[in-house]
């Protein structure tokens, strides 16, 4: 009996000491992790301790007065600037506006505004808006919003925007010189939403050929350009220009949803991953608005982030032509963490590759400054007004759904180059186009002659108005004699006057018709609308997306 029994302790003793064995590691590597964890604790709280102290020793000794604010906003600027050129710090005072951009809409009074002689100058007045409700029309000058006189001071549009935007459903009261009748009004303004539209514009180009123009993509967008394609489609649209040059990007989930509009048959669209974040990917999952037909996608360096990821998906699936100049070369996503002061921080979380498997993200190892300056430099070498002859910084090989080449590393290459209008950009044209002497002679003709100035649409004023003698004497009495003689030289050349002109008429346009008046006219001058159109109504488009 003895026996047995201390052969069973035999036997189960090994295993007692191993089970021993085992809890004790286990307990000692959740001691380690505990302690790990309480030593990665303090050294935060002791480099922010370092930090406050710092800042506390400034505060109390330094020579002079401090911001300490200021300081800690220093501090995190200088701590994210040794990360990518995309990780940043947003002021408290400024969240509000990003985010304004990106959420579509903000609490305001419903008006579009115009500084002229140091006056506020009402352009236009949102439809069925506050404004519009008050009793606001265009041609209306604000004198007063609140206690604080506008008019004469010299004040900004960031400042008068300040003014007027507030808590939604709030009220406040302008003084107005009526325009019908040169009174002066006080009025009381409820406000309310107003959405800040980031489809710029939808039209007919010509019987089949629409376009549509995307200032961003922000959490309305994918609705605002359904819309108008649905739009566009019942006025027979059968081939499309997207316009998303100067498109900084905004939501990835606003390109997705679009690229899902124009691609079938789940097709990858993009995907994202990081080292702590992981492979997410998306795809087309919807009937498409407008999954077949010509398409192009005009591009440039301004166009970025999402717009880069819309345009790189329909490149890789040869869904249609890229136009334009290469693309700005951000491949970063960012995540948006809000601070307990109000403010916030950008921080990337993960690199966007397009379908083929390329990230675009240009390089930013000489610094952020250098990563800056790259327009500047590309304007310099050429390669904006000749040919992109820019070395390709990723020479891995990709691949489109016709074995056509891409490349990473430097944004999107467009697959016909139109550069920039070099007989414009050095004559001077443009400086007179956005003049503040040209906008002034605009409104002054526009105020004065709007009885004679009533279109029955865009077409009809197309046909009929023409950039009147009377509208361009009043600017060159503006201008100082100096300038006058530059300015008429420059206008002595034919193709020059024929370009003034159209864009003036294009201008004119939008205080009639809005954003559709202006572009339906300018776009005539268009160089690479004009392109994209004769690149659609040629068989060298089907050769192209063909792989050929």
């Amino acid at each position: 009996m003895d026996v047995n029994r201390r052969d069973r302790i035999q036997v189960w003793t090994p295993l007692f000491f191993s089970l021993v064995l085992i809890l004790g590691m286990v307990l000692g590597f959740n001691l380690r992790d505990s302690l790990r964890s309480k030593r990665e604790l303090n050294a935060v709280i002791q480099r922010n301790d370092r930090l406050d102290e710092l800042i506390d020793l400034i505060n109390q000794k330094y020579v002079d007065t401090v911001n300490c604010n200021q300081l800690y906003q220093d501090a995190i600027t200088g701590i994210l600037k040794s990360l990518d050129p995309h990780t940043v710090y947003i002021p408290a005072e400024e969240l509000q506006g990003v985010n304004d951009d990106l959420e579509g809409g903000f609490s305001g009074i419903g008006v579009e505004f115009s500084i002229v002689r140091d006056t506020i100058q009402v352009i236009s007045v949102l439809e069925d808006g506050p404004s519009s409700r008050a009793g606001i029309e265009v041609g209306d000058q604000l004198i007063k919003v609140g206690d604080s006189v506008v008019a004469g001071k010299n004040i900004t549009s960031d400042q008068i925007v300040e003014l007027l935007k507030g808590k939604n459903e709030s009220k406040v009261f302008v003084t107005v010189i009526h325009a019908p009748d040169g009174l002066v009004k006080h009025v009381g303004i409820v406000r309310a939403i107003i959405p800040v539209n980031s489809v710029e514009a939808s039209l007919m180009l010509d019987e089949v050929t629409g376009y549509i123009k995307i200032n961003r993509f922000s959490a309305n967008t994918s609705n605002e350009f359904s819309a108008a394609l649905k739009k566009l489609k019942k006025q027979g649209v059968k081939q499309l220009i997207i316009d998303l040059r100067d498109n900084p990007g905004g939501y990835i989930d606003a390109a997705t949803s679009i690229a899902d509009d124009l691609l079938d048959d789940n097709k990858l669209i993009v995907y994202t991953k990081g080292i702590r974040s992981p492979r997410t990917e998306y795809k087309a999952s919807k009937d498409g608005l407008f999954e077949h037909g010509k398409l192009a996608i005009l591009v440039n360096e301004g166009s970025a982030s999402a717009s880069e990821i819309l345009a790189g998906a329909i490149q890789d699936w040869d869904r249609g032509v890229i136009l334009g100049r290469r693309s700005f070369g951000k491949g970063l996503v960012q995540e948006q963490y809000e601070l307990p002061d109000g403010s916030a921080i950008r921080l990337t979380v993960a690199k966007y590759y397009t379908p083929s498997g390329r990230c675009i993200q240009r390089s930013f190892a000489k610094g952020r400054e250098a990563y800056n300056e790259d327009y500047e430099k590309r304007f310099e070498n050429g390669t904006l007004t000749t040919q992109d002859t820019t070395a390709i910084t990723d020479t891995v090989p990709f691949y489109t759904s016709t074995h056509r080449v891409v490349y990473g590393g430097g944004g999107i290459k467009p697959d016909v180059y139109v550069p920039y209008d070099t007989s414009l950009l050095y004559s001077g044209v443009l400086s007179m186009l956005y003049s503040q002497e040209l906008k002034t002679a605009i409104w002054d003709y526009f105020i004065h002659n709007r009885e004679a100035l009533r279109f029955r649409n865009i077409a009809d004023f197309n046909r009929s108005f023409e950039t009147p003698e009377q509208l361009t004497g009043n600017y060159f009495a503006m201008l100082t004699p100096e300038i006058r003689k530059g300015a008429l030289k420059q206008l002595s050349k034919p193709v020059n006057d024929l370009y003034f002109r159209q864009q003036i008429k294009a201008q004119m346009a939008r205080f009639l018709f809005k954003d559709n008046g202006f572009y339906s006219i300018s776009l005539r001058q268009d160089d690479m609308v004009n392109k994209a159109l004769e690149v659609m109504n040629s068989d060298r488009y089907s050769k192209m997306v063909n792989g050929k």
